[in-house]
C-alpha cells in the first residue's frame, strides 16, 4: 500500500474486495415441436417347421378264448396289444333224478244205481163197424189217444 506524503501518518485506507457469485436456474421453455405418424405395414412370411406326430390305428382282433386270470398288455414290435376280457355266466345244465312216482293200477267195479225218465208211445186200433164219426174223436185217435185214457 502506498501511502501519500500529505497523508497522516494514522489514516487507515480500506480498500474493498470484491468477489463476484454465480447464481444458476433453469426454466423450460418450448423450444420446438416433434409429430410422429406411425404406419403399420403387414407382410407374409412362410415358416418352415417340422412338427413331430404320431398316428394310431386299431385294430379289433376276435380271440374268444377262455383264459383263467387277468391277461397283461404285451409288446410285439411297435405294435401294443391290450387285452380285451369280459365275465361270462357260465350255466351248466345236468339231468338229476328228484323223484319218483309210483303209480299201481287196481281194478275195480261197482254197481251205481240212477233213474232216469223213459218215454215211449203205444199205439192201439180199434175197429168200428160203419157208425159216424165224431170228428173230435177222430183227432184223438190220430194222435194216439183214445178217450179212455
Amino acid at each position: 500500500m502506498s501511502r501519500s506524503k500529505d497523508a497522516s501518518r494514522d489514516e487507515t485506507i480500506v480498500l474493498p474486495i470484491i468477489e463476484e457469485e454465480l447464481e444458476v436456474q433453469k426454466r423450460v421453455v418450448e423450444s420446438g415441436g416433434v409429430r410422429i405418424h406411425k404406419t403399420v405395414r403387414e407382410r407374409e412370411e412362410v415358416v418352415e417347421t417340422p412338427l413331430l406326430y404320431e398316428e394310431v390305428s386299431v385294430e379289433r382282433v376276435p380271440v374268444n378264448r377262455v383264459v383263467e386270470g387277468k391277461v397283461e398288455v404285451r409288446y410285439e414290435g411297435d405294435t401294443m396289444i391290450v387285452p380285451v376280457v369280459e365275465e361270462v355266466l357260465v350255466v351248466e345244465k345236468r339231468l338229476m333224478l328228484k323223484e319218483e312216482l309210483h303209480v299201481t293200477r287196481k281194478r275195480q267195479t261197482r254197481t251205481e244205481s240212477k233213474s232216469f225218465t223213459l218215454k215211449s208211445e203205444e199205439a192201439l186200433v180199434e175197429r168200428i163197424e160203419s157208425a159216424p164219426v165224431d170228428p173230435a174223436e177222430k183227432t184223438a185217435r190220430a194222435s194216439g189217444k183214445s178217450k179212455d185214457t
